[in-house]
């Protein structure tokens, strides 16, 4: 479904020498290692000695909870006789905009507290991340810099997963753009990029509501043109009502969610339930009633497919379907929405039970 080098990463290991180094602390826990076959060479740059810097990918796809690396290469023209002490240094600029963060910086061989590391590349400061994150999409930049010599190369890290539309429980157009954040994290999603929604619109999302998108603009996806959506003249797409006022307009919201680890099941025990017997008996059964986007990525990654209508966290009823078969809904997959039903009303539930 994805291309194979889909991987994911959080913690980051930068590797550029036999002896590695400690990284500034962080929530992520990066660290990085450094190569170096002989002393650090600190003297002055020598003359016609060029600097590259590259990467193999310019884009590496992956999914939440994953590995993968993010390549930078860096060599000299003419080669060196010798090793040079060189300044490594990863930023990520977010996917959404907004400024610069440092990742990692790495100079000469001090500060050794790592034993691990490779020896394959001998001139590599690629970026080793797992358990990758949904906030981790974005931007990196590998800089080198020795001396005067300052070059860099940029690596785009996407994360793959499911797009899906997020309405207030009062109906559409309830949520600021700071709303549209909040309920997408509440729904174990964050709100999508433009890409994501692209890359869901590809694959048929087809929604006449207008939504937040992460960079503060509000667009919906159309695959089969209509009147309400902009028109029977307009060709399939994304439409886009460009970036609007964070706080006074208020639109639905586009979440994005992607693989996870855990398992999500329809539960019925006995009998149908209420929302709050639908809570308890999930654990009882130890496990947490699902998420929405619990249930979208269940539904994206692992076939779910269930004709039954379940509650889940956010008090709304819905059900996945991936085999569209008669008395469940539209001929197409995907996961049917009841809306937010009173909660005294009798259903099943969907629950999420992490993997041990």
């Amino acid at each position: 479904m994805f291309p194979s080098q889909l991987l994911v990463f959080c913690c980051f290991q930068l590797v550029l020498s036999k002896w590695s180094m400690a990284a500034p602390t962080t929530t992520n826990l990066f660290f990085y290692q450094q190569y170096l076959n002989g002393k650090g060479n600190k003297d002055s740059y020598y003359n016609n000695m060029n600097l590259h810097v590259d990467s193999t990918f310019s884009s590496v796809f992956a999914l939440r909870g994953g590995n993968a690396t993010l390549p930078c290469r860096f060599w000299y023209k003419p080669e060196l006789g010798s090793p040079r002490e060189v300044r490594i240094k990863w930023s990520r600029f977010p996917v959404a905009g907004g400024p610069q963060t440092d990742v990692l910086v790495a100079v000469g061989s001090r500060n050794r507290i790592f034993r691990e590391f490779r020896q394959d590349f001998a001139e590599d400061a690629s970026l080793d991340m797992t358990q990758l994150g949904l906030n981790d999409s974005g931007r990196y930049v590998c800089e080198v810099v020795d001396g005067l010599e300052d070059k860099r190369t940029t690596v785009d890290l996407e994360l793959r997963g499911v797009v899906f539309p997020y309405q207030h429980p009062l109906g559409r157009y309830y949520l600021s753009f700071m709303e549209a954040q909040q309920v997408c994290e509440k729904q174990d999603a964050t709100l999508a990029t433009f890409t994501q929604l692209f890359h869901s619109w590809e694959d048929g999302l087809n929604w006449c509501n207008a939504g937040w998108l992460a960079d503060g603009t509000v667009q919906y996806p159309i695959t089969q043109p209509r009147a309400p959506c902009g028109g029977y003249e307009l060709a399939p797409g994304i439409r886009n009502y460009g970036r609007r006022q964070l706080t006074n307009h208020r639109y639905d919201a586009f979440c994005f969610s992607s693989f996870m680890k855990g398992q999500v099941y329809y539960f019925q025990p006995f009998h149908k339930m209420n929302l709050t017997e639908a809570r308890q008996a999930c654990e009882t059964d130890k496990a947490q009633i699902a998420k929405v986007g619990q249930l979208y990525a269940a539904w994206k990654y692992t076939g779910l497919d269930e004709c039954n209508g379940g509650w889940l966290d956010d008090g709304s009823v819905r059900y996945p379907i991936t085999r569209p078969r008669k008395n469940c809904g539209p001929s197409e997959p995907g996961v049917r929405n009841f809306g937010f039903l009173p909660p005294q009303d009798k259903w099943g539930v969907y629950c999420y039970k992490e993997k041990s």
